[in-house]
């Protein structure tokens, strides 16, 4: 298949630090390449990726004329190949020029959709040209009211993560995320001194919440509460694989958080709120636990131990590893090839 996709401008595929739907895209890449298709990546200029490169025009996805720029950009792009579909993780308007047009397209939402767009590109398409993704059954349920949707999670290079079958009995807990009220960042040193835990906390303080961080988290920094700033992949690979479990402590409606499968892939299970995407991603009893408060979260520390950390690793190959993400999104194409050539029943 010739393969044509899009992320946004902003930042460059692989990105040098945060930027989850870009790795996501890279791997998808790496994947498609192996198995032989040809893949074009409408990308940051400064992407450095092993397929073709086009750069967009454009550099700001929320600026009206960049907007503009790069729809065109794309327009003339599939005018001008002979692509067999497009598969955007980008803004939904740069495919609006190809709504009428009989090419599969295929759109990934990775956060919360805006319906009445996504309503406007289905009354603009060809019957049957366009299918609509979600990176969880929480975001599919949205977009379904209103489009064809199907769920495809992210993915995790799960290769990249080693097993830690055995940690010690007083192995850490950990905290991997942005600095910031709605991840849950106090709520898991609250559970760390509840449980007389040491707590890692790993992660950026986004601009504005320093207070937040001043306020709630600094105070409690101590020998067994520690705070290690960011991190990259390597330190991530050692610190997940030396704890007891990762924190999910989220108090919004997270679409997909990857930090629950790259944790899986140490074998290291994961205690979420029962929030956004957590219920589907963490298996109870077998890969973590879901909790509705603070202090359930504090009971279920305790159940961490009896838990099968090769178990856990398994679920994370079985469902969120590279090779089976991208063959989901294989079997997507074929079917809206076979229905553009008429081929399905």
């Amino acid at each position: 298949m010739k393969i044509l996709m899009t992320v946004d401008p902003e930042i460059p595929v692989p990105p040098k630090s945060y930027g989850g739907i870009e790795r996501i895209v890279e791997m998808l890449i790496q994947q498609f390449l192996q198995k032989g298709h040809e893949v074009t990546l409408c990308a940051n200029p400064a992407s450095k990726v092993p397929c073709r490169l086009v750069g967009w025009s454009g550099g700001i996805s929320q600026n009206k004329l960049d907007v503009f720029k790069n729809t065109f950009q794309l327009t003339r792009l599939v005018l001008t190949n002979n692509f067999d579909l497009v598969h955007s993780f980008s803004r939904l308007a740069y495919m609006t020029a190809l709504m009428p047009t009989s090419l599969p397209k295929i759109m990934s939402y990775q956060r919360e959709p805006t319906l009445s767009q996504v309503k406007k590109a289905v009354l603009l398409s060809k019957k049957n040209s366009i299918v609509f993704t979600g990176c969880s059954n929480y975001i599919s349920r949205q977009i379904s009211t209103v489009a064809q949707a199907c769920t495809i999670y992210n993915c995790a290079p799960i290769k990249s993560y080693q097993l830690k079958e055995e940690v010690c009995e007083d192995a850490p807990l950990i905290f991997l995320g942005r600095i910031e009220p709605i991840k849950g960042t106090h709520i898991a040193v609250q559970v760390a001194l509840k449980t007389k835990r040491k707590l890692i906390i790993a992660g950026n303080i986004p601009a504005g919440y320093e207070t937040y961080f001043e306020e709630k988290i600094e105070p409690f920094l101590s020998g067994r509460i520690q705070y290690v700033g960011p991190v990259n992949d390597i330190q991530k690979n050692e610190l997940l694989g030396k704890c007891l479990a990762l924190l999910m402590p989220i108090t919004w409606n997270e679409p997909f958080g990857i930090v629950m499968a790259e944790a899986m892939a140490c074998g290291t299970p994961v205690l979420g709120f029962n929030r956004g995407s957590v219920p589907e991603v963490v298996e109870v009893g077998r890969s973590g636990f879901i909790s509705s408060s603070e202090d359930e979260m504090v009971a279920q520390v305790a159940l961490c131990s009896g838990l099968d950390r090769a178990g856990i690793r398994r679920v994370a190959e079985e469902r969120f590893s590279d090779t089976v993400i991208s063959n989901a999104y294989l079997s997507l194409y074929s079917q809206m090839l076979d229905k553009k050539n008429g081929k399905d029943n």
